[in-house]
């Protein structure tokens, strides 16, 4: 940092911390709309009746589209050979007449399969036409106000006909718009892709196929189950969904893979007729690439008993042939060490996405129940004046103890017309590399983040004591939550600092969550419960009660595990160094642990939740 005073914002010529230069992207607007993630694919849910448009509804609004001129322009990315009917000098994207068309294929379930060009397209849309729950989580690569119209389901809660399906998607690109159509897997792999860009053509609608991963090879991948081998290289694709297959063609060795949920018996009984080996293994993949994948194996002719009792979630995919014993050696997703774990994390609502994330990487099912609110101070005028006192050299040090904090003195910023560059000559310290991180990304380089423990004890063990020589002011500004605890205060002032300690922003106890949830926390229902400070395990404890004993207890560090333990709960993971994301990974650890245990002990893997003690002994 530059050590310079100032009695007024500073200057163009002020000497000032370096910023990130911004790129203007084309994503530039303001900030996104989030939508919720669904828990599990395999849902029953439909989209909600609010987000399926009628074909009128489109038509009207597109009555009060100026039909004169085109005031879109052209798009970075879009390039005209990509999309049919595209006349020369015209607009890329949106012609003055008709709007246009992306067939986007969406993948077969797990969203992070989305290609680059689809995300691309998504932040184009005006319009998105999605076909399965799934696919709201994808929106959130859409610019806000995009409208949602259900192409799988129509307004009497019976799915949609092949042709309402094109009509509202021809509908909506004729009034003017840029329209996303989202289809499972691959738009022109076994899909109606091929059906509704005809249509499209027919009416004279420009369109784009985007291709996307199919789910006749993704979901045997997610399986651990190579298509080919240098030994077998030959694959047979059948859907399955009508049977009536003449199945003396697949005597042979080649392998298959039968899309939908075919008749199991008249499958087995066809192919050992045919000649196949009875021996042959057999994979039956239910709700592929998403979390609650299950993957059942047999040989042909134990299959379809085996799975006659089984309750099938669909969509499925069958494999047979020599390439599924391949999965015993290469299974990966199903073997994650969270795999299938639904995983409760209490926590201010924007900031639970790194979580999540993380949190599905190692397979889990999160669920997030939001349990403390952030708002603004009752009374505004102590971080004015301390605003005040941060240009006018007041301080030598500015403490951040969380992203909230600093978040909370940035608004503030703003609202003055100021900008990193009043940090200019003062030293600034951050609680650990998360609050150090969003700092970075202001294009602030903190003085001082400890490398050691990363809390309030932490940063005190390492802050210089006040030095009359060195330091010309001893005043430190400290912005932070109502709640605080007086650990870093008292350790400041100990070392011969005046503290400024000011309300930056308030945490409020949250609503209390669905009665189904609150059920499900009292039950054992969840596997885990994150806990991410003292405050989440106070306000969940109160607004939903105290988890159940077989659910393990993961905590950020000691101070919250003091708390957990104080309300009853024994603490079983610790994150090393406190932060959420070192949290989730020592969580992961966790049930790898209890994974391999399992295994080593030639016992099932279970999930904890699928053992509950009558109850929680507290730690000692």
């Amino acid at each position: 940092m530059m050590h310079e005073r100032g009695g007024a914002v500073p200057g163009p010529s002020t000497p000032h911390v370096p910023q990130k230069r911004h790129v203007p992207q084309k994503s530039d607007v303001p900030k996104k709309r989030r939508v919720p993630a669904r828990s599990d694919v395999s849902e029953k849910s439909q989209i909600p009746a609010e987000s399926r448009v009628a074909d009128q509804r489109v038509a009207d609004q597109a009555a009060n589209t100026a039909q004169s001129g085109d005031q879109s322009g052209d798009q970075p990315g879009d390039q005209p050979s990509q999309l049919h009917g595209e006349q020369p000098g015209g607009d890329h994207v949106r012609g003055t007449r008709n709007g246009s068309v992306a067939f986007v294929g969406a993948g077969p379930g797990d969203p992070g399969l989305l290609t680059l060009r689809g995300r691309e397209l998504l932040g184009l849309a005006e319009v998105v036409v999605i076909e399965v729950p799934s696919h709201l989580a994808l929106l959130e690569h859409c610019p806000p106000g995009v409208q949602v119209l259900d192409g799988g389901i129509g307004d009497d809660g019976q799915p949609l006909a092949h042709a309402q399906r094109v009509k509202l998607v021809v509908n909506a690109a004729k009034a003017g718009h840029r329209v996303v159509r989202l289809l499972v897997g691959d738009p022109f792999t076994y899909a109606t892709g091929p059906e509704e860009a005809g249509a499209c053509a027919k009416a004279n609608v420009r369109f784009e196929v985007v291709p996307g991963v199919p789910s006749v090879s993704a979901v045997p991948a997610y399986a651990g189950i190579p298509l080919t081998t240098r030994g077998s290289g030959e694959i047979r694709v059948l859907n399955a969904a009508e049977g009536g297959i003449d199945w003396t063609s697949y005597g042979g060795d080649s392998t298959l893979v039968l899309l939908s949920v075919p008749d199991f018996e008249e499958v087995a009984e066809g192919l050992l007729a045919a000649g196949r080996d009875p021996q042959t293994p057999v994979a039956v993949t239910c709700l592929g690439t998403t979390t609650a994948q299950q993957t059942l194996v047999a040989t042909l002719d134990r299959f379809a008993a085996d799975l006659k009792a089984t309750d099938l979630a669909t969509p499925c995919i069958t494999v047979i042939g020599q390439v599924v014993a391949q999965r015993d050696r290469l299974s990966w997703f199903e073997t994650k060490p969270l795999f299938g774990w639904r995983v409760l994390v209490p926590r201010t609502k924007d900031q639970a996405t790194p979580v999540m994330s993380a949190l599905r990487s190692f397979g889990a099912i999160p669920e997030e129940v939001p349990t403390i609110a952030v708002e603004p101070p009752r009374t505004p005028q102590q971080m004015e004046k301390a605003i005040r006192g941060l240009v006018e050299g007041r301080y030598e040090w500015v403490a951040f103890t969380s992203v909230n904090a600093l978040r909370a003195v940035r608004e503030k910023f703003e609202q003055y017309g100021l900008d990193a560059r009043a940090f200019s000559g003062l030293k600034i310290a951050a609680v650990g590399e998360k609050t150090a991180g969003a700092l970075r990304a202001w294009g602030i380089e903190p003085d001082l983040v400890p490398a050691g423990e990363q809390s309030a004890h932490g940063l005190v063990a390492e802050w210089p004591p006040f030095d009359e020589v060195l330091d010309p002011i001893n005043r430190v500004f400290l912005p932070r939550a109502d709640i605080a605890t007086e650990t870093l205060v008292a350790g400041l002032v100990d070392l011969g600092w005046e503290v400024d300690d000011v309300t930056a922003y308030r945490t409020v106890r949250a609503a209390p969550p669905p009665a189904q949830t609150r059920a499900d926390i009292k039950s054992g229902a969840f596997d885990a419960v994150l806990f991410t400070s003292s405050s989440t395990v106070r306000n969940l404890v109160g607004i939903a009660g105290k988890p159940h004993p077989s659910s393990v207890i993961a905590v950020i560090g000691p101070q919250t595990a003091k708390t957990a333990e104080e309300h009853g709960l024994r603490v079983d993971v610790m994150a090393a160094t406190p932060g959420v994301l070192e949290l989730v990974e020592a969580l992961a650890d966790y049930g790898a642990a209890r994974r391999d245990e399992a295994s080593e002990a030639g016992e099932p893997v279970t999930r904890p939740s699928e053992r509950r003690p009558p109850a929680r002994r507290r730690a000692t």
